[in-house]
């Protein structure tokens, strides 16, 4: 089993002190982080998720599954370098009012980073006057809001909605994303996309920007 399928393992089976161990010593090693992230964390959470679904698993493997990963990521945020020749565009992410949720939210924006995007991370709970203010502020080419309850939908239409309010919708692109969240809703609620995981957030920002 190679280090990459071996880490991926360790996402698998929840264990968060072998996925830092193993995470250090694939990079030790000189596995690019773009795969360490792309073909082993992200690979291993998205099975902890399907199992999670299936009834597999339950909320605390997937809690600890998702610390651990974050961890592993956090490790690796240093050695990610981003150079001005492959920098692709600024992105304004946060976890709209209501929620605090952060751990998707976190691991999108780390892959966003290794594929060359600059990210402000605003946290959670963000309401959206301060999504408004930071848009005005800056110069960001998409926003991204992320929401994993369904009771915290409302506040992704309510951010649309005030950002069209303060005259910045033409200023920005808008993503969506989060467990809840579909293309469904991503038709109604006025964002210009939906990314239903970490890597389609990714591929689907570059479009954005491409037709910016």
């Amino acid at each position: 089993m190679t280090q990459l399928k071996e880490l991926e393992q360790a996402v698998m089976d929840c264990k968060p002190d072998e996925m830092l161990e193993k995470t250090k010593r694939a990079r030790e090693t000189g596995a690019p982080v773009h795969d360490i992230i792309n073909d082993a964390l992200v690979a291993g959470l998205g099975v902890v998720g399907d199992r999670f679904v299936k009834g597999i698993y339950f909320l605390p493997e997937l809690l600890v599954a998702g610390q651990g990963v974050q961890a592993a990521i956090d490790y690796l945020e240093p050695f990610m370098e981003v150079t001005q020749e492959n920098q692709k565009g600024k992105f304004l992410m946060g976890t709209v009012k209501g929620d605090v949720h952060d751990i998707g939210k976190n691991i999108v924006i780390m892959m966003l980073k290794c594929n060359g995007w600059e990210v402000t991370d605003m946290g959670v709970d963000v309401s959206p006057e301060k999504f408004c203010e930071a848009i005005e502020g800056g110069d960001y080419d998409i926003v991204g809001l992320s929401a994993l309850l369904t009771m915290t939908t409302p506040s992704v239409t309510a951010t649309i909605s005030a950002i069209k309010e303060a005259g910045l919708r033409s200023k920005v692109k808008i993503m969506i994303g989060g467990a809840v969240i579909d293309q469904a809703f991503c038709d109604t609620c006025g964002a210009d996309a939906f990314g239903k995981d970490a890597w389609d957030a990714v591929r689907k920002a570059d479009t954005l920007l491409a037709y910016a």
